[in-house]
């Protein structure tokens, strides 16, 4: 699939400001597929369909998590993660992308996973840092994602912490273990 009809898919699918993001994080994911060797094609289409169901009902993403016998445990979490799953669900099927590599990416840009690959931590960074961010500390976040996308994640990741806990909001378990899987790798290349 090309760009241009992965990109007329999606737009079906969003409201504006939400497209206008897609677009950012697609530049901002060539962009670090080619700095950090990353195939830049499947960095393109993954970041083009990683908010794939972001703008759908929240009561249709509950259906198809129930019926797809998706992570139940995210049904105790804030509702924002689950376009994820159901986006990676929605682009197999509805789209018929099957490269898991590629699913894998759009599924865990949220909550990030133990087992990352570059091609999740180009989505993830890619996400947090795409041009049309606009939050305290982006600049930082930028700079590092040009040093290392390990430092940028481990830098999104806590400051993602940081401000649900700030909120008083409940943290995905799967987040917390993503952060510590980083910390603990650093203490382990430190040794």
């Amino acid at each position: 699939m090309n760009k241009e009809e992965a990109l007329k898919l999606v737009e079906a699918k969003l409201h504006q400001k939400r497209y206008t993001h897609t677009i950012g994080v697609m530049e901002t994911a060539i962009h670090l597929a080619k700095k950090y060797g990353v195939d830049e094609k499947k960095a393109e289409l993954a970041a083009v369909f990683h908010d794939y169901a972001k703008c759908m009902p929240v009561d249709e993403m509950e259906r198809i998590m129930v019926e797809q016998n998706m992570e139940r445990d995210l049904f105790h979490y804030n509702k924002e993660l689950w376009h994820a799953p159901v986006g990676a669900y929605l682009v197999e099927k509805e789209v018929g992308i099957t490269d898991s590599s590629i699913l894998q990416a759009i599924k865990y840009h949220t909550s990030g996973h133990e087992e990352m690959t570059m091609l999740d931590k180009v989505i993830y960074v890619a996400d947090y840092i795409e041009p049309g961010r606009n939050f305290p500390g982006v600049e930082e976040a930028r700079a590092l994602a040009e040093e290392s996308l390990d430092k940028a994640m481990v830098y999104a990741l806590k400051h993602t912490i940081s401000f649900l806990l700030e909120r008083n909001q409940a943290i995905y378990p799967l987040t917390f273990q993503t952060y510590n899987r980083f910390i603990q790798q650093k203490v382990e290349d430190m040794k």
